[in-house]
C-alpha cells in the first residue's frame, strides 16, 4: 500500500531516478525524451551544471534565511538582475515559492494600490490552485469542481477563439465582450486589475492576438486599471524572448514570474514599479519561505544561463524547427487542425481528445517521448521541451509524433 495521496493526476507511470538535459532515466535504466519539462519548468534542462553547482554551494551557507528576520546577501543581487531583464515599467520585486502564490500576490497588490475590489480574468485562463487562483482559473472545471464557494469579485471576459474563421471578428467580439463586462458586471472604478496570460497555458497554448492584447492594455490605461501579465508559464525565455509581452511591445504594471525562472527549484517573483509597491502596506503580505537563499541561488544561476550568448537564439531556432516540422505534418495529416505558439511554447490542435490521448500514449511507448495535453477539451498537444533542446532532439520528437499519427489514424 502506498502512503502517497492520490490527488495528483499522472501523465505517465514512469518511475524516474535521474535527469540530464532533456532526458530522464527511469529506475529500470530506460531513457525518455522529456518534452513536458516539469510543465515548462525545467528551462535549463535537468541538472544543468551551473544551476546545480549554485544550489550546492548555497546549501553550504544557508538553506533558509527568513526574510522578515534578516536579509541574506542574494536578495538584492537577484532583484538587480530581474530589473535588468524585465520590461522597462518593472523595477521592484517580491519573492515567493510558486506561480499560484505570485498571481494571488499580484491581485492583493492591485487591490491595495487601487483601493478597488474586483479583478477581470479571461476565458481559458489558468492562474493557480489556491482558492483565489481557482476563482481566476477558467480553463477547466476540474480545477474548480468541488471547491466552491470560491472568492467573489472575479469576472470573466471572453478570449478570442483561435479557430475562428474570421480572426479580426473574433478579436473585435472578445473586446466587445470585455466592454460588456465593464458595463454590466464590474464598473471600471471598482476594477483593480485585468490579469492575462500573453500565451494561454492550460487553456491550449493560444497566443493572444496583437490587437486583442493592445485592446486590453488600452482599456486598462483608460480606466486606471492595472494590467497584470501572468508570465508564469510563458516567461523566462519560453517564447524566444525573455518575456512574452516583449513580442507585443506593451508594458505591464505587474508581471508574474515562476516555473522556468529557477530551473525547477520552487521560486517565484512578482515585479511591479516602486510607486505601486509603495502603496502595499508593510507587513500586509509575506511568506515564510519567500526569497529563500536556495531559490535565489537557483534563479541567479538560471538567469545567467538564459542570458548566455546564443541561448535565446537557440530557442527561436528550435521553435522554428519544431513548428516547421509540425506544419509539414499538418499538410499530410488532416487530423492536425492548427499549429500555434511562439518559441518553444507550441500547441498542436488535433480537435479530438481521444486522438490526443492515443498519440500521447504511442509517443511514450514507442517513441520514448513524453508529451502533455492542454485546452478546455483536452484536444491540444503541447510542446514545452527544456530550452536547451538541440536539433537532433527536436527531430527525434517529430519522428515519434509522425509515427504516432500514422499508427493512430
Amino acid at each position: 500500500m502506498s502512503h502517497l495521496s492520490n490527488v495528483w493526476f499522472s501523465v505517465t507511470d514512469l518511475r524516474v531516478a535521474s535527469g540530464q538535459g532533456c532526458w530522464v532515466t527511469t529506475t529500470d535504466g530506460e531513457r525518455y525524451l522529456d518534452f513536458a519539462a516539469g510543465i515548462a519548468v525545467n528551462s535549463t534542462g535537468h541538472a544543468h551544471p551551473d544551476v546545480s553547482a549554485a544550489i550546492a554551494a548555497q546549501a553550504q551557507r544557508f538553506l533558509h534565511a527568513q526574510v522578515n528576520v534578516y536579509r541574506h546577501d542574494l536578495l538584492d543581487p537577484l532583484a538587480d538582475l530581474l530589473d535588468e531583464i524585465t520590461p522597462e515599467s518593472i523595477d521592484t520585486f517580491f519573492f515567493a515559492n510558486s506561480g499560484a502564490e505570485i498571481t494571488e500576490a499580484a491581485i492583493k497588490l492591485a487591490k491595495q494600490a487601487t483601493r478597488r475590489p474586483h479583478v477581470i480574468v479571461f476565458s481559458g485562463s489558468f492562474h493557480g490552485r489556491t482558492h483565489l487562483g481557482m476563482a481566476m482559473t477558467t480553463s477547466k472545471t476540474g480545477y474548480r469542481a468541488g471547491h466552491a464557494p470560491l472568492p467573489a469579485g472575479v469576472f470573466v471576459a471572453p478570449y478570442p477563439d483561435p479557430l475562428a474563421a474570421d480572426h479580426d471578428a473574433a478579436v473585435a467580439g472578445a473586446l466587445a465582450g470585455l466592454d460588456h463586462v465593464l458595463k454590466s458586471l464590474t464598473a471600471p472604478d471598482e476594477t483593480a486589475a485585468m490579469i492575462l496570460e500573453p500565451v494561454l497555458g492550460e487553456g491550449g497554448y493560444v497566443p493572444a492576438p496583437q490587437a486583442f492584447l493592445e485592446g486590453v492594455v488600452e482599456r486598462c490605461r483608460r480606466y486606471g486599471i492595472l494590467f497584470v501579465a501572468d508570465e508564469v508559464q510563458s516567461g523566462a525565455g519560453r517564447t524566444g524572448r525573455m518575456w512574452a509581452v516583449e513580442h507585443y511591445g506593451v508594458q505591464p504594471d505587474v508581471i508574474c514570474m515562476a516555473k522556468g525562472i529557477a530551473s525547477g527549484f520552487p521560486f517565484a517573483a512578482l515585479g511591479t514599479r516602486r510607486e505601486l509597491d509603495d502603496r502595499w502596506p508593510t507587513g500586509s503580505h509575506g511568506g515564510t519561505y519567500g526569497g529563500n537563499p536556495m531559490g535565489c541561488a537557483a534563479a541567479i544561476a538560471t538567469i545567467g544561463v538564459l542570458r548566455s550568448p546564443g541561448f535565446l537564439d537557440n530557442v527561436v531556432a528550435r521553435g522554428r524547427q519544431l513548428t516547421d516540422g509540425l506544419r509539414r505534418l499538418q499538410a499530410e495529416h488532416d487530423t492536425i487542425v492548427q499549429v500555434r505558439g511562439p518559441g518553444l511554447m507550441v500547441g498542436t490542435e488535433l480537435g479530438d481528445a481521444g486522438r490526443v490521448a492515443a498519440v500521447q500514449r504511442h509517443c511514450l511507448e514507442h517513441g520514448r517521448l513524453i508529451l502533455m495535453n492542454a485546452g478546455t477539451y483536452g484536444t491540444c498537444l503541447r510542446w514545452m521541451p527544456p530550452l536547451v533542446v538541440d536539433e537532433a532532439e527536436i527531430a527525434h520528437a517529430l519522428g515519434a509524433f509522425e509515427a504516432a499519427l500514422k499508427a493512430t489514424a
